[in-house]
């Protein structure tokens, strides 16, 4: 049976391919140069593989040494990444703090929140996805998030997750600031029979709550356009495309650049706060919580239309 390679002549593979030269290996790994020789002696014997060819004092790499660098160079970076996650462990304890949110609160209500945790947690690291309902779903099962903020419960059931009602708002109408609807008061379903419907895909909450309104007024829009983010619907508006229908917090985004109305009837808007029940809750993560839910208390925060 052929012999394994160790982990010490894999590491002074690795040294070599990275510095040039055995003395600097040797330097690098807190050895002799007489050991890194040895040690590349035996890789190659073990494996059978000519990985250095000797060219005027150098020892250079074959093919097949820059074919195995690359494997290596994989099983190393992920050493890496293991090492800086101890180390921000070590340093603040879950050290990390994993943000997945549907794109209208990642854009419109996190960047005024994020700030505050960071002054009262300096030295943690945050990553924020914004991602879709489905996506955001799947990233807290397998425990790529930590906790998750949604306007939508529609994918997560009770008996898998956690989900807390952090705020409830009502839906509004956008539009451009030159739209002829803009001096109204309110808007209401009739309006749409002569504008074009910006909305989200159906499976949204908010999509799904208008359009049945507009159903049951037996109103057709003039005309629709469907995209994914709430974001592009205001940009649309703004662009003169249509009127669109977009949670509350979607206008904090384009504030200064759009015209938002009330609706009637009145749709109710919610923002959710979610934990997956199958892990265990960081405590950074329930911290952020905290700090999520002190932010929609807050009276005097962004008023919702």
């Amino acid at each position: 049976m052929a012999r394994s390679l160790n982990f010490r002549q894999i590491e002074a593979f690795r040294a070599l391919m990275t510095t040039g030269t055995t003395t600097a290996s040797a330097k690098m790994l807190n050895t002799t140069q007489p050991s890194i020789s040895r040690l590349l002696s035996q890789i190659q014997s073990t494996t059978g593989l000519k990985l250095f060819e000797l060219s005027r004092g150098r020892l250079n790499p074959t093919p097949e040494a820059n074919k195995l660098y690359e494997a290596v160079q994989r099983h190393f970076l992920g050493i890496d990444k293991i090492e800086q996650t101890v180390a921000l462990i070590r340093r603040s304890g879950t050290g990390f703090l994993r943000i997945g949110a549907t794109p209208v609160l990642g854009m419109g209500v996190l960047p005024r929140i994020i700030p505050q945790f960071r002054r009262q947690y300096e030295g943690v690291d945050i990553s924020l996805h914004t991602i879709t309902s489905p996506q955001l779903r799947e990233g807290l099962l397998n425990g790529l998030y930590d906790v998750g903020l949604t306007t939508t419960s529609f994918h997560f059931s009770d008996d898998e997750f956690e989900t807390q009602v952090l705020d409830e708002g009502r839906a509004v109408c956008v539009m451009s600031k030159n739209h002829e609807l803009a001096s109204r008061r309110r808007i209401e379903p009739t309006d749409f029979a002569r504008n074009t419907l910006l909305t989200l895909e159906s499976g949204d909450d908010l999509t799904d709550a208008w359009r049945s309104i507009l159903a049951k007024n037996n109103v057709v829009p003039a005309s629709v356009i469907e995209t994914t983010y709430s974001a592009t619907i205001c940009a649309l508006a703004e662009a003169e495309m249509g009127i669109g229908v977009v949670s509350p917090y979607a206008t904090a985004i384009m504030a200064d650049r759009v015209h938002a109305l009330p609706l009637t009837p009145a749709v109710p808007v919610k923002a959710f706060l979610i934990f997956p029940r199958n892990l265990t809750k960081s405590a950074l993560a329930v911290a952020f919580g905290q700090m999520a839910k002190g932010y929609f208390s807050v009276k005097d925060r962004p008023a919702k239309k």
